[in-house]
């Protein structure tokens, strides 16, 4: 009995420490072997998903890389799939082979999808840096940079822009400038520039991203490949060229895809996004504009709407330069598209959101009578 204890126990620590060898580089810690233990006394092996292709997904294991069918984790629910960054509980053997569950995300980068349902779709899971990667070939657009950064704080990740293609600004002051703007729409964001040409500013980001797992996002035409490709030490991604009239360029990556980096930390590298829509971003949107957060909260009305009201220390900020008139412009776009995404899921939301639409409407109603009446 007490033999047959001990190999038992020798067994599973022998399991345990093979999964820790092998998992370690792709994030494996205690905290996911807590998890996933009651998973393990059913006989399932853990495995970090890398890759998610129509119902099917590629899961790397102590056992090395398995393919495993997603459709016993498959709900009504688009945020719930399977998704890239996943940790799991996959079956030993199989033909099909299953994922049974996944563990329970530490953080999620989601966007609303194109569809007239305005759903919610996963991009990654499990990530600690979001590596907003944006291309110094074509003018910078501080408005998109904004509305990915607001996604990237909202997952819960640490956002990190990344400016490309530096060797295309080889002056040092324009440089600093482009980097100054983005910085002044980036309160708390880190700003690199990099070449993957001459590798300039690759050190830092090696340095940066070695300590966990990281999502490279961006529009077709960053640079995410040729980036990607430079943290990994090889040609792994394929690379495309831009048009050089408007610096854009075709989907390279077309599935994410999850892979280890030599200096340790993992990336995740995504498709080209051409549509970034907010869902249920709010805190996100806060952060990214947490200037003009801390301003509202010296307002003289708990409820300011930032537009005409008197004691409005937003508006004050604007009229003596402190806040450029832009980033206001683009706060009130990311609030109002944020709620109209919450008001269109949620049907709560969406009451509220009509009582402030009558609200308003009846304040700017009482606003013109008032102002005929002294006229």
């Amino acid at each position: 009995m007490t033999s047959s204890s001990n190999s038992s126990s020798t067994s599973t620590s022998s399991s345990e420490l093979s999964a820790f060898s092998a998992l370690a580089p792709y994030g494996w810690d205690d905290a996911w072997a807590d998890e996933f233990a009651p998973y393990g006394t059913e006989g399932l092996l853990p495995g970090r998903v890398i890759r998610v292709d129509r119902g099917q997904c590629d899961v790397v294991t102590a056992d090395g890389l398995v393919r495993a069918d997603t459709a016993f984790v498959t709900p009504h629910d688009p945020l719930r799939v399977v998704c890239t960054g996943d940790w799991v509980a996959v079956e030993p053997a199989g033909d099909p082979r299953y994922v049974r569950t996944y563990l329970p995300r530490r953080t999620a980068f989601v966007r609303s999808t194109s569809s007239k349902r305005s759903e919610g779709q996963i991009l990654a899971a499990n990530v600690e840096y979001a590596i907003v990667a944006v291309s110094l070939a074509v003018e910078l657009d501080l408005g998109r940079i904004e509305r990915f950064l607001a996604l990237a704080w909202e997952s819960g990740a640490q956002p990190l822009v990344v400016l490309t293609k530096a060797d295309l600004v080889p002056d040092p002051v324009t440089r600093a400038h482009l980097v100054q703007d983005v910085e002044l729409s980036a309160p708390g964001v880190s700003v690199l520039t990099v070449s993957a040409v001459d590798g300039d500013g690759l050190d830092t980001l090696v340095a940066l991203v070695s300590g966990g797992t990281s999502v490279l996002l961006g529009q077709s035409g960053a640079g995410k490949s040729t980036l990607a490709n430079a943290l990994l030490g090889e040609d792994v991604m394929d690379v495309q060229a831009t048009r050089d009239v408007d610096g854009k360029g075709r989907h390279t990556t077309t599935t994410r895809n999850l892979l280890a980096l030599p200096g340790g930390g993992v990336l995740i590298d995504t498709p080209g996004l051409r549509g970034v829509g907010l869902w249920d971003a709010e805190t996100g949107v806060g952060q990214v504009f947490s200037e003009i957060e801390e301003l509202a909260a010296q307002c003289r009305f708990h409820d300011c709407a930032h537009s005409a009201e008197p004691g409005c220390a937003v508006l004050a900020a604007v009229d003596s330069g402190q806040l450029p008139v832009r980033r206001l412009e683009s706060y009130r776009k990311l609030l109002r598209e944020n709620q109209w995404i919450v008001a269109k899921t949620d049907a709560r939301a969406r009451a509220e959101l009509r009582r402030e639409w009558k609200r308003r409407g009846a304040q700017g109603k009482a606003a013109m009578e008032a102002k005929r009446g002294h006229r």
